[in-house]
């Protein structure tokens, strides 16, 4: 039996953290949606018990992938969780930026091992973006912390 479609991982009591070292990846493009997502990550690893929390920065979407690879591979980590903002524009630049970033967080997946949260609005308008990002729609970077969280349970379990 599926999920509902609406379904909101940050609404139920977080999974277990304690004893994990996750990294936050955040971009600053679109500060204004990008900064309270890293904080909805930030509050949901520390309900969830996590103590070692470390916050990286990068300018935009698409240095998302490298950080997250250097992130992945410096050993300092269990999971990562990777947060941006893409608002539709008049160009077709949304489309390259959207996919060559998620592409770009999944090979690192892939290639190391590590679980990622991804939260990386890609939105039609700024009012979308808001309600993912602690508005109607909840708060997205909690739910991709939930979700890299998550993912260690599972990999632990396959180990």
């Amino acid at each position: 039996m599926g999920r509902p479609a609406n379904h909101n991982e940050s609404a139920s009591a977080p999974t277990d953290g304690s004893g994990r070292r996750i990294a936050v990846v955040f971009a600053r493009f679109n500060d204004t949606i990008t900064e309270p997502l890293r904080d909805g990550a930030l509050a949901h690893l520390r309900e969830a018990g996590v103590a070692d929390i470390e916050v990286i920065e990068v300018p935009g979407a698409l240095e998302l992938p490298l950080a997250c690879q250097m992130a992945a591979r410096s050993g300092r980590f269990d999971a990562l969780v990777a947060l941006g903002a893409v608002i539709r524009g008049g160009t077709d630049h949304y489309e390259h930026v959207c996919t060559q970033t998620s592409r770009g967080v999944l090979d690192v997946q892939l290639a190391t091992g590590m679980p990622i949260g991804f939260g990386l609005l890609t939105c039609t308008d700024l009012d979308q973006a808001r309600a993912r990002a602690g508005g109607p729609a909840g708060n997205k970077g909690a739910d991709a912390a939930e979700a890299a969280l998550q993912m260690l349970v599972v990999l632990d379990r396959l180990a």
